[in-house]
Parts: structure tokens; C-alpha cells; sequence
């Protein structure tokens, strides 16, 4: 043994105590001269070196027996053991006992077969495709299947209406709704049929405007055309008279403009001058009464009694309206049905006037073309002898403006 005892490096304690109980047993065994005196020179020497402060601070040990020696016996090894295995255990267990079949798997990617050359440029892109793809805003030309599959039927659109009030009838989400969100739902645009026209696109003509018309026909035909003929006369004899450019008379002189001027001028001023004098004389003779508490008391009363006079045939009036209330109700109802028929006259002249004259699309009226009707002394019975005229495109003209397509226009005179 040497003159210094190394500490522990698991503990940190002084082997001391552990090194005096070895010595001691082995001096009992022996039991000679030599070891006794071992012993002693062993136990000088570690009271001196425990006397020069080897230890440096370190708390000293009990001597009184193995109890005391094993209570300064650390545990700290032992804790650290337990916490590795814990935490082992929450990780799923240590990876010395995890097999190896586990941790490692065997890579068999090159036992693949390699693809041959048509299979590799089969999957190439184009280069339209990729110019497509890397510009998202360009849209390719839709097919028309495309349109077919866009369109909903009749069908589809009223189920997804009656899921829609299902839901809303279910109850949905209660809260205040942004108006101004893009992701709103999706309104689906009713198109508006277009207004069909009343007018036909070929108007036949009267069995009377024939080249060889039967002459019950004929007579009609004319009767129309000289009636349409006769309205127009009246019209333009009835109507109001225009202003006329000219008006007949002489001319007045500059000097006799004069004198016309003087002469009514002084006659109203005058007037003026003998009304100012006679206001001026009356506010001047009207002086300001001082009115007496009789009088003023007459008029207080005269005020009343107009008043209550007042309410009376007020409320006289009312009771008499209230008494004809039946009369009201039944001049209301006359009313009314006076209303509705009028309307009903409105609305069917309109529409008699729709089939014969378009609705106005200019500052000028539509003026329908006069009936092509032959007199009798035109009739010749044979197309050979019917003389040619150019009313096909007039016609056709005619037509377009009657239905609308075309707005009226005056006609133009060749100069």
C-alpha cells in the first residue's frame, strides 16, 4: 500500500474504510508478529495522511460498522439505468434488441426491366404541351362536346333548385353574408326569348288583286282601295290648318310706328297717374280707430259663434258621408269596371295595331304601300297581255319595315 488511497471513480468516496477492514481480517487469519506490525504501520500512516488533508473537504465516514458504510454507498448508476430503460421503452424499445429484418431492407431496384426506347419516347411531352402547360391563361379551342356536357337540362336545373330550398328550409348558416364575395353561389342567367313577330314574313294578297280575279272579289278589293284613298282626302281636309307662310296685308311705315307708339303710351300713363292720386288720397282720408272693450268683446263672440258653426256643419258632413258609404262603394265598383274595360279596349287595339303596323323605331310612321288592285278596264284574263312592273323589291322593302327590321324612311326623289 502507498501513503495516499485513491477515491472511487464510480462513488467518489475514500477506499479507506474498505482497505482497514481487508487489512485487519488478514492479520486474524495469519495471526503472526509481521502482520500485526503491517497493521499498525498502515494505520499511522492513514491517520497521517488523513491529518495532512488529503481528503479536502469530504465528509467523513462513520466507523461504527456495515450499516454505516453501505448508506454512503451512491445510487446513481442504478437511476441512470432505470431512465435509459423508460425511455426505451416510450420510443417503441432499444434498437440492440430490434431485429435486424427491421431496421434494413434489401434493395432490389436494379432486378427491374429496363424500358425500351419506344416505351421512353412515347412518354415524352410535346413541345405544344409544354408550352401550354407552362402558360396557364392560354385556354385550348373546346370541343362541342365540351358544350353539349355544359349544358344542363331542364330536369337538372329544377332538382338543383328544389335541393337548394331543402337546404335553405333545413336551416343554413344564420350570420350576415359579405354581398361583395367572389365565391358566391351560382346564378344561373334565364336567356330572354325574343319577342316573336305578329306580322307575317310573306303576306298573301286578296284573291281580288289577281291578274284574272272573280268579280265579287274584284269589287271588294277596289272597295278597299277607294276607301283607303277617301281617308286619306279627309284627313288631309279635316285636319288642322297649317300656319301660313304669307300673311296677307301692307306694310306699316317707320313714321306711323311712331306715331302708334306715342298714342298708346300716354293714354296708359295717364290712367296710371289718376289711379296713383285716387290710392294716395284714400290711405290719407283712413285713420286708425281706437276700438272699446265693447266692441272688442262683440267680436270675441262673433268668432266663437263662427267657430262652433264651422264644427257643426263639419260634423254634419261627415255623418252624411257616412251615411252614403254604400253609394261610394258602388260608384268605386262602377269605377273600377269602367277601368278595366277600358284597359282591355287599350290593350286590344294595340295588338290589332301591332299585326297591321310595327311598334315605332324612327321619327317617321310606317306608311303601308297601297293594294296592287287592277281596274276593270286592266283585266285582260291572260298573263301574256299583263303589263310588267317593278314592285317585287318595294314589296320586300315593305315587308322588312312592317315587321321592324328596318326603321321607316322617307322616300327619295331622284333630282
Amino acid at each position: 500500500f502507498g501513503a495516499l488511497i485513491p477515491k472511487s471513480k464510480v462513488t467518489g468516496h475514500s477506499l479507506r474504510p474498505f482497505l482497514l477492514c481487508s487489512v485487519n481480517s488478514h492479520s486474524h487469519c495469519v495471526g503472526d508478529q509481521q502482520a500485526q506490525r503491517r497493521s499498525k504501520t498502515l494505520v499511522c500512516r492513514l491517520s497521517i495522511s488523513q491529518r495532512d488533508g488529503l481528503e479536502m473537504g469530504k465528509n467523513k465516514s462513520s466507523r461504527k460498522g456495515k450499516k454505516a458504510w453501505r448508506a454512503n454507498i451512491s445510487t446513481e448508476d442504478i437511476e441512470d439505468f432505470f431512465d435509459n430503460s423508460t425511455k426505451d421503452a416510450l420510443s417503441g424499445g432499444s434498437l440492440a434488441q430490434v431485429p435486424s429484418d427491421s431496421l434494413f431492407y434489401v434493395d432490389k431496384s436494379r432486378d427491374l426491366s429496363v424500358k425500351r426506347k419506344i416505351e421512353k419516347h412515347r412518354e415524352k411531352v410535346l413541345r405544344y404541351d409544354s408550352i401550354l402547360q407552362s402558360n396557364a391563361f392560354v385556354e385550348p379551342v373546346p370541343s362541342s362536346t365540351g358544350k353539349k356536357s355544359k349544358k344542363k337540362s331542364k330536369l337538372q336545373i329544377a332538382r338543383d333548385t328544389a335541393q337548394q330550398g331543402q337546404k335553405d328550409l333545413s336551416g343554413g348558416d344564420s350570420g350576415m353574408v359579405d354581398i361583395w364575395d367572389d365565391k358566391g353561389e351560382l346564378v344561373i342567367k334565364t336567356k330572354k326569348k325574343p319577342k316573336t313577330s305578329v306580322i307575317p314574313a310573306v303576306e298573301v294578297e286578296p284573291p281580288g288583286c289577281s291578274f284574272n280575279p272573280p268579280s265579287e272579289s274584284h269589287q271588294d278589293a277596289l272597295a278597299c282601295a277607294v276607301a283607303d284613298e277617301m281617308q286619306k282626302i279627309y284627313r288631309n281636309e279635316l285636319g288642322p290648318e297649317p300656319i301660313p307662310l304669307v300673311v296677307p296685308g301692307e306694310a306699316v311705315n317707320e313714321v306711323d310706328m311712331y306715331f302708334l307708339e306715342a298714342d298708346s303710351g300716354s293714354d296708359t300713363e295717364n290712367e296710371n297717374l289718376v289711379e296713383d292720386g285716387k290710392t294716395d288720397l284714400d290711405k290719407r282720408s283712413q285713420k286708425p280707430k281706437m276700438l272699446t272693450q265693447v266692441e272688442k268683446n262683440r267680436r270675441a263672440r262673433r268668432k266663437e259663434q263662427l267657430k262652433a258653426e264651422a264644427e257643426a256643419t263639419k260634423a254634419a258632413q261627415l255623418s252624411k258621408v257616412i251615411d252614403s258609404l254604400p253609394d261610394i262603394i258602388q260608384e268605386i265598383e262602377r269605377e273600377e269596371g269602367e277601368k278595366q274595360k277600358r284597359h282591355l279596349r287599350r290593350v286590344t287595339a294595340i295588338k290589332e295595331k301591332l299585326k297591321s303596323c310595327p311598334p315605332r323605331l324612327g321619327k317617321r310612321k310606317f306608311v303601308p304601300a297601297p293594294a296592287q288592285v287592277l281596274l276593270s278596264e286592266e283585266i285582260t284574263g291572260s298573263l301574256r297581255k299583263l303589263k310588267g312592273c317593278c314592285t317585287l323589291a318595294r314589296d320586300r322593302f315593305k315587308s322588312l319595315e312592317k315587321r321592324g327590321l328596318v326603321v321607316p324612311s322617307k322616300k327619295s326623289s331622284r333630282k
